[in-house]
């Protein structure tokens, strides 16, 4: 099956998109990463050739290794980048991979820790979807469930399952059978900025008392209300949110794991998390990050704070 995957990142988060790429390389996925961008390309993509077969303007290939490109493609959008989710893959489905059997998006701070065949198989029982920890226990009589039906009806649609728990927007898999999915997903948060003054500039601007507080990934959830094709959940685990994981690590929230101080933050209390060293296993190869010495020096914190880490945690 021909999966291509994708992501977007600007500023700093280049350093979130290296260690993704690979993870993926380290799991054996072999094939086409499309990353958008806005801003300048990092350091260590200086190899990265011009593209014109790609029939993107200002796109770059860099080859990671064999049968594994990652193309740059720059975007000129307004929009804060992690709205524009469905709005890329589309740009994509209907251009450069019109004949991929599907697509996989990662948000550029999440690692793979799994083979990348269980990610292809686990998109074959439908949307490959992923449980948040926040709203873990969301029913369908919830009154937010309740308001989101009016975004349904404005996009002539109905309620097609009933959800009970919230999804995390950083992951999904689609196989081509299901891109109805992105299509519904695009069309939601349109109808929400025409209808619903959904802030598609800002990065979660409101509380959760709005129809619309974490942006894109209240769209998902509706999107997941209401779509026709099947979808596919697994739990927080499956980011490494909670113990017991081995699909994938999210390092969610700030610092991200490339930003952070590991002895001050085990000062205050918060011990590297899995994610962290999830995220500094996958900086050594094949695209080299950071110097050999920061990278071992950083790795000794890591250890260090991990061990310090059983008896000082913050409550």
């Amino acid at each position: 099956m021909q999966v291509i995957i994708c992501t977007l990142f600007e500023g700093h988060y280049h350093y979130g998109l290296a260690a993704l790429t690979n993870s993926l390389c380290s799991g054996g996925y072999r094939g086409d990463i499309y990353a958008g961008y806005r801003g300048t390309l990092p350091e260590w993509s200086h190899d990265a050739k011009e593209n014109a077969s790609l029939n993107w303007p200002g796109a770059t290939t860099l080859i990671v290794a064999e049968n594994l490109n990652l193309h740059f493609l720059p975007l000129k959008v307004d929009c804060h980048l992690t709205n524009y989710k469905p709005h890329f893959m589309q740009l994509l489905l209907n251009g450069q991979i019109k004949e991929a059997d599907g697509i996989a998006y990662f948000d550029p701070d999440i690692v793979l820790n799994c083979k990348w065949e269980t990610i292809e198989n686990w998109m074959d029982y439908g949307v490959a979807l992923v449980h948040e920890t926040v709203m873990h226990d969301f029913p369908p009589s919830h009154p937010l469930r309740k308001q989101w039906e009016e975004v349904i009806i404005k996009c002539n649609r109905s309620v097609n399952r009933e959800l009970h728990h919230y999804i995390n927007a950083g992951f999904c898999g689609i196989k081509k059978e299901n891109y109805e999915f992105i299509e519904l997903w695009a069309e939601i948060i349109d109808t929400a900025v025409r209808d619903f003054d959904f802030d598609n500039v800002n990065f979660m601007p409101l509380d959760r008392t709005f129809l619309f507080h974490a942006s894109d990934q209240d769209a998902l959830n509706i999107t997941a209300m209401s779509c026709n094709c099947p979808i596919s959940e697994m739990g927080p685990e499956a980011m490494d949110f909670i113990p017991g994981g081995w699909i994938m690590s999210h390092a969610l929230g700030k610092p991200k794991p490339w930003e952070k101080r590991y002895l001050i933050s085990l000062l205050e209390g918060c011990p590297p998390t899995l994610a962290d060293k999830r995220y500094w296993a996958n900086v050594n190869g094949p695209i080299m990050i950071f110097s050999f010495f920061k990278t071992r020096i950083t790795f000794l914190k890591i250890k260090i704070g991990s061990f310090l880490g059983r008896f000082y945690v913050k409550n």
